[in-house]
C-alpha cells in the first residue's frame, strides 16, 4: 500500500488516468466475460472440455456491444504508445530503441507463461499423458494469445504509423475502415482470402483513433501556453467534446443496427459457433461499428471519470491493477484449467448444461473459485511484470540493431502464431508446437539481449 500510495503522489498532472482505467476495465471485462459464458462439459472418454455458452443465449449477443473490449484496449494502446514514443524522443532516442524498451513489458510475462505451460506438459508426458490431451489443455490456457498476435503486430508499427498520422490524421483510419470493407466483400462474395488482411487493417485503424487522442489531450493541455504546434495538433486531434462523443456513439449504434439487422454480420461481436461470419476474426465493418459506439461512450464519460481518478483510492485501485493487467489477461484461463482439474481430481466437478437453471446457479461460486486461483497466479507471477524495469534511451542507432530489433518481434509473433493455428488435438508432446516455441523463444532472447546494451554499435 506504501508503495502504491507513493506511486499515486508521483504521477504526473499530464497523464491520462482515464486510458489506465480503460485498460483495467477492459482486461477486467475480458476475463469475467471469458469465465461467465463457459460451459464446462465431458467428451467421450469422460474427460472435462469446454465451449462458449453464447449460442445458447441469443438473447445476449446485443450485450457483447459493450463487452466485446479489445478496441477499447487498442485504442488504449494507441494512445499509451504514442505518450510512450514520443517522451522517449523528448529524452533523446530513437524508435529502434523504443521498440527494444517497448517489448520488455509485453515480452517477460508471455514468456513465463508459455515456459511453465511447456514444463508442465512436459512432465505429464513423462508420466504417460496423452499428447493429444496435453495440446487440448494447453490450447485451452493459450486462447488469450490470439490477441497478443495482433498486438505485437501493430504496436511495434507505432513509430510508422504515428509518423503517417502527424501528416495525414485521422485519414488514415478512415482508410483503413474502407481496406475492411474490401475484406469484407471476400469473405461475402469471395474470395475470402481478401480478408486476411484485416486481422491488421482493423486493430491497426483503433490503434490510430488512440493516436488522434493523444493528440487531442495535448491540444488540450497546450490551450493557453502559447504552444507553436497547436495548429499541426487540431488538424489531428480526434473531437473529444460531449456533443461529438453523442454523434459517435449514435452513428455507431445506427451502423451496427442496419449492419446486423439489415446487412450480413452476425449480431455478436464474439464468435457463435455456426453463424456465417465471426466479427472478430478478422474484425469486421460491425466490430468497428461497435468501436466507433464504444468511442462515443467513453468520450461521454470522460469528464466525471476524471474527477473520479483524481482520489487517491480509486487512482491506486487503478494503479495496482495495471501494474499486473496482462499477468491476469495472460493466465486467466489457466486458473479455469486449473480449477477444472482440481475438481474433476475430486470428483466434484460440477457440468450443468449451458443457460440452464443449474448453470446459472453455478456461476456466482464458479467465479468465486476463479478469482480465488488466479490471485495465487498474480501473486507468483506478477512481480515479473510489475517489475519491469524502464531503460534509458540508448545513444546509438544503426541498420544492424535495427534489423536485430525486427528479427526479435518476428520471433513471437511466428511462434504465437503457429500456436493459434494448430489444432486443439494435434499430438504435442509440450502442448506447444515445437517450432513455435523455438521461434518464440529465440526471438524473446534476442530482445532481452538487445535490452542488455547487446548490439548498440550496430
Amino acid at each position: 500500500m506504501r508503495r502504491l500510495r507513493q506511486l499515486a503522489e508521483r504521477t504526473p498532472p499530464s497523464r491520462e488516468r482515464y486510458a489506465d482505467l480503460l485498460r483495467a476495465l477492459a482486461i477486467t471485462l475480458v476475463v469475467l466475460g471469458h469465465w461467465i459464458i463457459s460451459v464446462i462439459g465431458r467428451d467421450q472418454a469422460g474427460h472435462p472440455t469446454g465451449h462458449s455458452a453464447l449460442g445458447d443465449l441469443p438473447w445476449a449477443w446485443p450485450l457483447t456491444w459493450g463487452v466485446q473490449v479489445m478496441p477499447v484496449f487498442f485504442l488504449v494502446g494507441g494512445y499509451a504508445n504514442a505518450a510512450a514514443l514520443t517522451s522517449w524522443r523528448s529524452r533523446g532516442g530513437d524508435a529502434t530503441g523504443w521498440l527494444i524498451d517497448r517489448s520488455s513489458r509485453l515480452i517477460r510475462p508471455t514468456t513465463a507463461l508459455l515456459v511453465v505451460l511447456a514444463a508442465g506438459a512436459a512432465v505429464a508426458r513423462l508420466r504417460g499423458a496423452d499428447a493429444a490431451e496435453i495440446r487440448t489443455v494447453v490450447w485451452f490456457a493459450t486462447i488469450p494469445l490470439w490477441f497478443l498476435v495482433a498486438y505485437l503486430v501493430v504496436a511495434p508499427l507505432t513509430p510508422v504509423m504515428y509518423a503517417l498520422h502527424r501528416r495525414a490524421g485521422l485519414v488514415v483510419p478512415l482508410v483503413l475502415v474502407g481496406l475492411v470493407a474490401l475484406g469484407d466483400l471476400g469473405r461475402i462474395l469471395g474470395p475470402d482470402r481478401l480478408a486476411t488482411g484485416n486481422y491488421l487493417f482493423g486493430w491497426l485503424a483503433v490503434h490510430q483513433l488512440g493516436f488522434a487522442w493523444y493528440d487531442a489531450r495535448r491540444a488540450s493541455q497546450a490551450s493557453g501556453q502559447g504552444d507553436s504546434d497547436r495548429p499541426g495538433l487540431r488538424r489531428r486531434r480526434l473531437p473529444t467534446s460531449r456533443p461529438a462523443g453523442a454523434v459517435l456513439l449514435l452513428v455507431g449504434l445506427v451502423a451496427l443496427v442496419l449492419l446486423t439487422r439489415v446487412g450480413p454480420y452476425p449480431v455478436a461481436m464474439l464468435n457463435v459457433p455456426g453463424e456465417r461470419l465471426d466479427n472478430t476474426a478478422p474484425p469486421s465493418l460491425a466490430l468497428l461499428a461497435a468501436a466507433t459506439a464504444q468511442l462515443g461512450l467513453i468520450l461521454l464519460l470522460q469528464n466525471p471519470a476524471r474527477r473520479w481518478l483524481h482520489r487517491r483510492g480509486p487512482w491506486q485501485a487503478v494503479i495496482a491493477v495495471n501494474a499486473v493487467v496482462l499477468t491476469v489477461f495472460l493466465w486467466h484461463l489457466t486458473a479455469a484449467v486449473l480449477l477444472v482439474g482440481l475438481l474433476d481430481a475430486l470428483g466434484v466437478l460440477p457440468t450443468p448444461q449451458g443457460a440452464t437453471a443449474a448453470w446459472w446457479a453455478w456461476r456466482v461460486p464458479w467465479l468465486l473459485a476463479l478469482a480465488v486461483v488466479l490471485a495465487a497466479l498474480v501473486a507468483v507471477f506478477g512481480p515479473i511484470e510489475a517489475r519491469t524495469r524502464r531503460h534509458a534511451p540508448a545513444s546509438t542507432a544503426g541498420p544492424v540493431r535495427t534489423a536485430l530489433v525486427a528479427i526479435g518481434y518476428a520471433g513471437p509473433v511466428a511462434g504465437l502464431l503457429m500456436n493459434s493455428l494448430t489444432g486443439k488435438t494435434a499430438p504435442e508432446p509440450l502442448g506447444l508446437p515445437a517450432p513455435a516455441l523455438v521461434a518464440y523463444l529465440a526471438g524473446a532472447g534476442v530482445l532481452r539481449l538487445l535490452r542488455s546494451g547487446w548490439g548498440n554499435r550496430g
